[in-house]
């Protein structure tokens, strides 16, 4: 790492400029992601921490066969960068099925949120990887059902005492199978056919659970090259089987999974246009004379745009904010032949003169989402830097200077990544569109109540099962501003609550003239009997459908089922967060009373006997009865 680096961040330190400094900490760790360089900035991160945005707490533990300590540094500079504080535990070297199979293991009183299991093949299947030509197809097939059987035994034994997440690891490929070549001729009994067997059970091992995930180590090495990616010297000394180089490499991949499995994900990528999108200044070059096509130099901003394609694909929406004369840019997004992002895939624009900084606040707001959401990509690097320092909770994608790389720096970054995809996921450009349709009905009618009226609304309230169980958990993750609690809750763990027969979760789907809004509200509610009253855990909806009283309706659901099952009461806190401040008012509007306040949270009960709730008369609402997970 380079002095000046060091120089800038001290410097940015002594005034007080802490987005700069972390932002100076975070280039100098881009420019040398060397272990160094990681205890440097977990250094640093001492002394800037308490003035930025409190980090996300998260513990994870690593089981493994192998010397991960190099790695440990990395992950947590990698986490830091994006709000988390990271806490690891290491399993002791090579006792990973003792630590699970153990209930008293120092695994489950360390109580993770996300266990990685990083087993090497050789350690897991020592001659299928050493002597393969030695053994029978018989035993070679045994050893690979034990495995399995092992690992599922595992698996079932460790989701017994945990409801963290698990990531597993699949097999390494030998890079020279014991045979050579012909090991390529033996078909599906040969070494590589046969891990590769494994990995496939693997995965449909995992399928089968919940909070259960796979990273394909595999294709991970294959993404940098078995020869880089492995320091055979390490492994015979140290028992490190991975090139200091490729650290960074393997600490990014697990965050390509410990993001979105706390909620931490871009929803909006807002682009640029000119030298972006397309080479060349549209009102100078024309369209005729802008970069893109099937050959260079337009295929690079033509592979940059499949990636944003995929990305949208994955539940992200898409706005542009470009410095240019409207009419010349959407002649290109309307009518240029090779371009692959049209119009329709871009829930807003911003083609102006105005500041950037600026246009992505307003973006922000038309959309409902906070700037945390929201991330950045723009191959000047004055503009970045702009839209850095004035607005440090948007994701600033750094371009390199050459666009045939453009495509990959984008696909690298973790906050696009997804460990699930719902239907309101891959729905969620229409649900952008048919939000600019309402906004401009609600321009044509005098009156908000005539607005709601002419909307046509439908809620549809159920409890939870299991097709919606994925999405039900992805709310809790994702949702800050209408989010009165802000509890966080996987999958496996809504499931462990409804093992509980005082415990009820009910999920909100909504509809309107315009088209089906999905599942887009969650309140998960505890019966207690002894006080006859009926908690509120949770009480959260979609930034998407903010604004249109669906809220009253999913609370006067609640307060009919709390009469229901012999409640008087009605109660539920209020914790403030930075981002919820929508919601500060939403008992108080709908008549409950201050209960009691304690370290800034807010208790608040509503009476069931002298009052009820009523839900909205615009709002047609069914309530289903389905049986639960």
């Amino acid at each position: 790492m380079s002095d000046s680096a060091r120089v800038i961040v001290e410097e940015a330190i002594s005034r007080g400029d802490w987005n700069r400094a972390l932002a100076g900490i975070n280039q100098a760790f881009v420019k040398s992601p060397n272990p160094a360089t990681a205890q440097w900035v977990l250094s640093q991160k001492q002394q800037i921490a308490d003035h930025l945005p409190p980090l996300r707490p998260c513990r994870l533990a690593v089981l493994r066969s192998f010397t991960f300590e190099p790695v440990v540094p990395m992950l947590q500079v990698q986490a830091f960068f994006y709000g988390i504080d990271l806490k690891v535990q290491l399993g002791n070297f090579n006792t990973y099925a003792q630590e699970i199979l153990d209930p008293s293991s120092k695994l489950y009183a360390y109580d993770p949120n996300i266990v990685v299991l990083a087993v090497q093949t050789r350690d897991l299947l020592p001659d299928l990887w050493y002597r393969y030509g030695e053994i029978s197809t018989l035993d070679k097939n045994r050893m690979v059902d034990q495995a399995l059987k092992n690992m599922c035994d595992w698996i079932t034994t460790f989701r017994s005492h945990s409801q963290a997440h698990l990531i597993l690891q699949t097999m390494a490929i030998p890079p020279m199978p014991n045979a050579g070549v012909l090991d390529g001729q033996a078909g599906e009994q040969s070494q590589v056919e046969t891990i590769r067997r494994f990995n496939r059970e693997l995965r449909h091992a995992a399928g089968k659970g919940k909070g259960i995930f796979v990273l394909d180590y595999d294709v991970l090495m294959s993404r940098f090259g078995y020869q880089i990616w492995n320091d055979e010297q390490k492994w015979l000394t140290m028992r490190m089987p991975i090139a200091a180089e490729c650290l960074n490499h393997l600490a990014k991949e697990y965050m390509r999974f410990i993001l979105p499995l706390l909620g931490k994900t871009c929803k909006v990528l807002v682009v640029d246009l000119d030298n972006t999108l397309w080479g060349g200044v549209i009102g100078e070059d024309g369209m005729r004379g802008i970069q893109l096509g099937g050959e260079y130099p337009g295929a690079a901003y033509l592979a940059l745009q499949r990636v944003i394609l995929d990305f949208s694909r994955r539940g992200i929406a898409l706005a542009v904010s470009s410095k240019n004369n409207l009419a010349d840019a959407m002649e290109v997004l309307e009518k240029h032949p090779s371009m692959l992002l049209r119009l329709k895939n871009f829930a807003t624009v911003r083609i102006n003169w105005v500041d950037k900084v600026m246009n992505i606040r307003e973006i922000a707001k038309e959309l409902n989402l906070g700037l945390e959401d929201m991330a950045f990509l723009d191959d000047n690097p004055v503009e970045r830097e702009l839209v850095r320092s004035q607005l440090p909770e948007v994701c600033v994608v750094d371009l390199p200077s050459d666009p045939m790389d453009y495509a990959a720096a984008l696909w690298d970054c973790p906050l696009f990544e997804r460990v699930s995809q719902s239907v309101e996921d891959q729905e969620r450009g229409r649900y952008y569109l048919e939000e600019r349709e309402r906004r401009g009905l609600r321009q044509s009618v005098s009156s908000l109540e005539d607005f709601y009226h002419s909307l046509c609304m439908e809620a549809e309230i159920k409890k939870v099962c299991p097709e919606t169980l994925p999405r039900v958990s992805q709310l809790t993750q994702k949702t800050n501003q209408f989010n009165l609690t802000s509890c966080r809750l996987s999958e496996q763990e809504i499931t462990e609550l409804l093992r509980n027969p005082q415990w009820r979760v009910y999920c909100l789907r909504a509809r309107d003239r315009f088209g089906d809004n999905g599942l887009v509200g969650v309140a998960i509610v505890a019966y207690e009997e002894k006080d006859c009253n009926l908690n509120i855990h949770t009480f959260l909806l979609s930034c998407r459908v903010i604004g249109r009283a669906l809220e009253t309706a999913l609370l006067a659901q609640l307060a009919r089922e709390a009469v229901m099952r012999g409640a008087r009461t009605l109660s539920g806190w209020y914790i403030p967060t930075k981002k919820n401040a929508l919601v500060k008012d939403f008992y108080p509007l709908h008549h409950f009373k201050l209960e009691a306040e304690k370290d800034g949270k807010e208790l608040w009960r509503f009476d069931l006997m002298g009052k009820q709730i009523d839900c909205p008369p615009w709002i047609k609402c069914r309530f289903l009865n389905e049986e639960r997970v």
